[in-house]
């Protein structure tokens, strides 16, 4: 008798004997995509319907790589009680030739394993039901499991991906700004504030040794990094502690930041903006385009002809001061009266667009006392802006904010001491000592960018967890 290693030694040099070849496992994206019949494989996923017929039993599975399902066939004998909507199953078997129009390939299963049962009575979300957004948004830890939360998911994956390319293919540096911070970038004081849950704690001290919180823009760290990279660009989480219920703001959302060095024309902050949106949606529309559809067929169905114009024209320009004589001038009777020195309101910005001819639109050339320390002084005489923009687009309002940067020392230290600010941003006093060049950038909103692409109402859809006020579930 052999030994055991001697037997395993034997057992594999014994070409008369065949082995076995393991089952190839396959999203159920590429196995919908492939061209030719496969050997075995094994398909991992979900159960989106059971149909069982006296000769045939069917199901479609997918595992989120896909809008589409896989059509998985077998024999009635492979159903059992567990294998019902919702339950996690893992098929083997082999892949066909569909003879259905609708589809190219059929799993042609020779084993179905029940991996999770699905307790279909208790499940919220039933087969073949197209339920509301507002409905699945109730159920934040299984709302990825509905068809429109899946696209959501997949074209945000997608996007993600867009912007990055875009700032990578422009020479731009990813930098990772931090998301606990001392300072408040936007000088609103809508700020969560960071604290220790001990529960001996000392109420005079900060574990940081001073005031912390959660940033609300990753721009001032950015411009510290413009000070050594001509182009950078952070992509995070940012907090707004803001109480309102409305359809376009959260408490925590993503934001798209970016800082280019040596410009001195705010028409190039404008540009990176514009061809920002405009690469990001062609890619998104080009690599999810049943996702996409799916939300332009049931949410929004004119979105998909008004983003095509918008992606072939050029945005609209205007200032401040011709914004303020349209709002003026129109037949609209609006809840907050427009009038130079006022900050433009959401309903304004909805009006302005549709002056425009529903196009995106750029403001810029905002008052002064409106805006925040950073922003350049233009010394244009007794109406006094600054060289600010923001990009308004149909439906949302604001999308995009930038500037151009003050990185002239004087003025900069002649703001913050009338602010009561030059002890706490004397370390940004210092960007303007040490080798400060003209600068600029802006921040894009993430969610407000994916309502504006899909024609999404509420931007609580566009994000897994939404956070907002009296609402943090998960």
């Amino acid at each position: 008798m052999l030994g055991a290693r001697g037997g395993w030694q034997a057992l594999r040099g014994c070409a008369s004997l065949p082995r076995a070849q393991p089952a190839v496992r396959l999203r159920v994206r590429e196995a919908l995509g492939a061209r030719e019949p496969a050997g075995e494989v094994k398909v991992q996923g979900w159960v989106r319907s059971v149909r069982s017929q006296k000769e045939v039993l069917f199901l479609h599975i997918n595992d989120g790589s896909s809008l589409e399902n896989l059509q998985v066939v077998a024999d009635p004998s492979l159903e059992n009680r567990d294998l019902t909507f919702g339950s996690a199953v893992e098929v083997q078997g082999k892949l066909v030739k569909s003879p259905h129009k609708m589809q190219n390939m059929e799993l042609k299963a020779e084993t179905i394993r029940v991996v999770g049962p699905c307790d279909t009575w208790s499940f919220p979300l039933k087969m073949k039901e197209r339920h509301p957004l507002e409905y699945v948004r109730q159920f934040p830890h299984l709302r990825c499991r509905n068809n429109m939360l899946g696209s959501l998911l997949r074209i945000r994956s997608e996007a993600t991906a867009a912007i990055h390319s875009f700032f990578q293919d422009n020479g731009y540096v990813h930098i990772h700004t931090p998301i606990i911070t001392s300072n408040d970038c936007e000088g609103a004081g809508e700020l969560f504030q960071i604290e220790v849950s001990w529960v001996e704690k000392l109420p005079e001290t900060h574990f940081f040794n001073v005031p912390a919180f959660l940033t609300v823009s990753g721009q001032l760290h950015l411009e510290v990094m413009a000070g050594a990279f001509t182009h950078v660009f952070t992509f995070g989480p940012t907090f707004r502690a803001e109480n309102s219920q409305s359809r376009r703001h959260l408490a925590e959302f993503y934001m798209v930041e970016a800082e280019l060095s040596f410009t001195e024309s705010l028409q190039d902050v404008m540009q990176v903006m514009e061809d920002l949106f405009k690469t990001a949606t062609n890619t998104v529309l080009s690599k999810c385009p049943r996702d996409v559809e799916l939300f332009h067929k049931y949410i929004a169905p004119a979105q998909k002809d008004r983003l095509e114009q918008v992606l072939k024209n050029k945005f609209v320009t205007i200032s401040y001061n011709e914004a303020v004589e349209i709002l003026k001038q129109a037949s609209q009777t609006f809840t907050f009266k427009p009038e130079w020195g006022c900050d433009l309101q959401t309903e304004h910005e909805k009006y302005l667009v549709k002056h425009c001819g529903e196009v995106p639109v750029f403001v810029i050339n905002y008052p002064y006392d409106l805006k925040p320390f950073y922003m350049r002084d233009n010394e244009d005489g007794p109406q006094h802006t600054v060289a600010a923009v923001d990009l308004l687009v149909p439906g949302i309002g604001e999308l995009c904010g930038g500037s151009l940067r003050e990185e002239r020392l004087p003025f900069l230290k002649s703001r913050l001491q009338r602010l009561g600010l030059a002890d706490a941003y004397e370390w940004y006093l210092d960007l303007r000592k040490f080798g400060s060049v003209p600068h600029g950038g802006f921040g894009m909103g993430f969610e407000r960018y994916l309502q504006y692409i899909l024609g999404v109402d509420n931007i609580k859809d566009v994000i897994p967890f939404p956070r907002f006020p009296h609402s943090c579930i998960l």
